[in-house]
């Protein structure tokens, strides 16, 4: 029996928060739970509904958040100030919550505001800090990879390059693991210009040879050609 299957057995039963404990989504988990205070008179289950109304809510925010970031990226414009706005309130709620992964979550993308849009990244490491600590204590493997990725940018912003280093290692071998070539290839591509900008030119070769090959498994075209001007680029040099 499906997972759907399974929930609408056990909630056609009352048996609402084995239902809920099956669902993935929180408004899902949401309904069930105020479908059992409503019948049940449960207070308890009521208030645990509100606990996944603000799940939803901060899952709600970062992705509108996350929306407005993909714009800037793909228009690099000016600052839009609902982008943090929405990662803020994602906070908050993910905070009234008391959901530590999700909070992480919404640090990461609040000091990737700070750190790519506002070039800040006093205010944004501790942010990243704070998300990359949440990826590691919640096995968060994609949350932990974009947030050491963004802190070896910090890191070699500072000159603390061995650190940086191996921030970009270990960002390109959890997306690895992951299977996410996309993100394989950024973080290969991410290596081999650090391996240019510290001298190491063969090794920078060989490196986005490999982010070629990853971006061509993604098919992002976009990102094949930024691998292959940044080739371009160090042909150029030598």
């Amino acid at each position: 029996m499906s997972a759907a299957g399974r929930i609408a057995r056990l909630r056609g039963q009352g048996r609402w928060d084995e239902a809920a404990s099956l669902a993935d989504d929180p408004l899902l988990r949401a309904e069930l739970l105020t479908e059992q205070a409503m019948f049940a008179r449960s207070a308890a289950a009521r208030a645990a509904a509100d606990v996944e109304l603000d799940r939803a809510e901060a899952r709600l925010e970062l992705e509108r958040g996350r929306g407005l970031h993909a714009q800037f990226l793909i228009d690099r414009a000016g600052e839009d100030p609902r982008e943090l706005a929405h990662f803020e309130a994602a906070l908050a709620a993910a905070r009234r919550a008391a959901d530590p992964l999700l909070e992480g979550r919404a640090r990461f993308w609040i000091g990737l505001v700070h750190q790519v849009v506002r070039d800040d990244d006093a205010t944004a490491v501790p942010h990243l800090e704070a998300a990359y600590a949440a990826a590691r204590a919640h096995d968060d493997p994609p949350l932990a990879a974009y947030a050491i990725r963004h802190l070896a940018f910090a890191w070699e912003k500072a000159g603390r390059l061995d650190d940086a280093w191996r921030g970009y290692v270990e960002s390109a071998a959890l997306r690895r693991t992951q299977r996410f070539w996309p993100g394989v290839a950024a973080g290969l591509l991410a290596m081999a210009e650090a391996a240019d900008r510290r001298g190491r030119v063969p090794e920078a070769r060989r490196l986005l040879g490999r982010a070629k090959t990853a971006a061509r498994r993604s098919g992002v075209g976009a990102l094949l050609d930024r691998v292959t001007a940044a080739e371009q680029h160090l042909r150029a040099r030598a």
